[in-house]
């Protein structure tokens, strides 16, 4: 009777740690935007990027708060990107949930350039994506590292005709983040 009891309780621990071990979270996640215009060049950075990978089916979901970005020229210009431009108040976090294409031995070490599928919200503005990522699997840990381009149209920011040489119309995005098991 010891065995069996003995043995039910290794089966549900191996469980247990096989279940998690198919969720990681981020441990460390850092979004930069730069927004080089004719004018000026302002570039933010907010490093409260948050999600979670289920490698099992490779689905993801990725978010950062709008409110978390420092770095601006000036606290006015972070107060309008707030405010009037992304209005994060109402339109708090930007989100990107999907799937990674591409098949992904997540047990092995090593790199990979992959693509990740999904809807990209911003501004409360849902776009269908592919994101090109540099995935890598190391030891209790997936480092993912990408940089994509976001037109300002295409999410319905609007800049005032009056500092439209000082905003660009399209905002180069870098992430760079760690996975860790939850």
């Amino acid at each position: 009777m010891k065995k069996i009891l003995i043995l039910f309780v290794l089966i549900i621990l191996s469980i247990k740690y096989a279940s998690s071990q198919d969720l990681y979270i981020v441990s460390n996640g850092d979004v930069h935007f730069t927004s080089d215009a004719p004018l000026e060049l302002i570039e933010a950075e907010s490093n409260k990027l948050n999600g979670i990978l289920k490698v099992s089916d490779r689905s993801f979901v990725f978010r950062v708060p709008m409110k978390t970005f420092e770095g601006f020229n000036s606290a006015l210009q972070q107060t309008h990107f707030n405010e009037n431009y992304l209005e994060s108040a109402k339109y708090p976090h930007t989100i990107f949930e999907g799937k990674i294409i591409e098949e992904i031995d997540f047990n092995t070490p090593g790199t990979h350039n992959v693509r990740g599928k999904g809807s990209f919200t911003c501004h409360g503005v849902k776009q269908q994506r592919i994101i090109r990522c540099r995935v890598s699997v190391g030891q209790n840990k997936i480092t993912v590292k990408t940089d994509f381009s976001v037109l300002l149209e295409d999410h319905n920011i609007k800049i005032p005709s009056v500092v439209s040489q000082k905003i660009a119309e399209e905002i180069t995005v870098d992430v760079n983040l760690e996975l860790v098991p939850k």
